[in-house]
């Protein structure tokens, strides 16, 4: 990682605390429980097609807002893609991002923009990611009991519940403001 966790004390920037993940979303149908009246039955449509992307997301939890991408792997190169744009998009900002311990988070390749530091949660804990409930909503509200014609699909899915979720700040704070983002507040 070539970053200083010293910030630059000249910088006056307000510091904005955020969490980020990925999550990966593909053609593989999860059946869950639907209500129907009685004594109907829903049929639910299931198949395994081997096919995925993966979304980045970062959500600034006291504030309600929210940045992603959709991308074609999980590694250090879309990382750094993606921390590049989340830069670029808050710059008015420090921001202070709390991150898993993924490999491509650690990984010496790393490219950190110097208005952000990340915060490593500890490892085995994704109950603290508040990104992790993001996660949940999509596939509760927009994946499950669907089939997918194609990988397309999937992405157009993702991309109109992203912008729906970053256009709901009030959702999004409901979401994801967590115990310990309101006690670092």
């Amino acid at each position: 990682m070539s970053v200083s966790w010293a910030r630059d004390p000249q910088d006056d920037r307000p510091v904005l605390k955020m969490a980020q993940d990925e999550a990966c979303f593909g053609r593989i149908s999860t059946t869950r429980r639907s209500w129907a009246p009685k004594p109907l039955r829903p049929l639910i449509p299931r198949q395994v097609i081997r096919e995925y992307t993966y979304v980045y997301a970062v959500v600034a939890p006291q504030e309600g807002k929210m940045v992603s991408l959709v991308l074609p792997s999980a590694d250090t190169s879309m990382m750094n893609l993606f921390l590049q744009h989340v830069s670029h998009t808050f710059c008015q900002y420090f921001l202070v991002i709390q991150a898993d311990q993924a490999g491509w988070h650690r990984s010496k390749d790393l490219i950190i923009p110097e208005n952000i530091r990340l915060i490593a949660q500890p490892a085995y804990s994704p109950e603290l990611n508040p990104v992790e409930h993001i996660w949940e909503e999509l596939r509760e509200k927009a994946f499950s009991n669907r089939l997918f014609v194609s990988l397309d699909a999937v992405i157009d899915t993702l991309c109109d519940q992203l912008q729906r979720l970053e256009n709901n700040s009030k959702l999004l704070h409901s979401l994801t403001y967590f115990p310990h983002f309101r006690m670092a507040s």
